[in-house]
This record gives structure tokens, sequence and C-alpha cells, in this order.
């Protein structure tokens, strides 16, 4: 899978979560989840379990305390699916 296809599918899930305030424009690949977007951790939660779900890996704790981008995201995947 490449990392364009990643984020592809990591897309559609972070919109998801964004709130109303938030428009889906501003989503780039160096968007900071909490400060940029907006996403409290209650749905930064969610947003890991539909990445686990969706490509079939599991975070760790230090996966979660690295995540603070949607490229944190590609690569962790990446690393995940040993792309």
């Amino acid at each position: 899978m490449t990392t364009e296809e990643i984020y592809a599918k990591l897309l559609p899930i972070v919109k998801t979560y964004l709130p109303e305030d938030v428009d889906a424009k501003e989503i780039s690949p160096e968007s900071d989840l909490t400060r940029e977007l907006n996403i409290n951790s209650a749905h930064l939660v969610d947003i890991v379990l539909d990445v686990e779900d969706t490509f079939s890996v599991e975070f760790a704790n230090e996966d979660m305390e690295s995540l603070r981008t949607l490229n944190d995201a590609v690569v962790i995947i990446e690393k995940k699916l040993d792309v």
C-alpha cells in the first residue's frame, strides 16, 4: 500500500470527527490533529480505533504519543504494515 493510498483511506476517518467549526478543506498532511483541526482527545481515540480497524493494525502507547499530524499517522501505519 502506498503512502497516497494510506492517506486516501485516512482522510475520511479524520473528516468524520472534525468539529463543526473546522472545514474539511483545511486538512493537510501536516495538519496538527488537536491544535489545528480541534479534534478533542475522545475523538482522537475514536480515530485511532477506526484506523486500527481499517488497516488491521494496533497502535501502542508510544504510537499514540507520537501521533500529532496526519503524516505521523501515515508513518505509523506504514511501519505497522511494513511498507
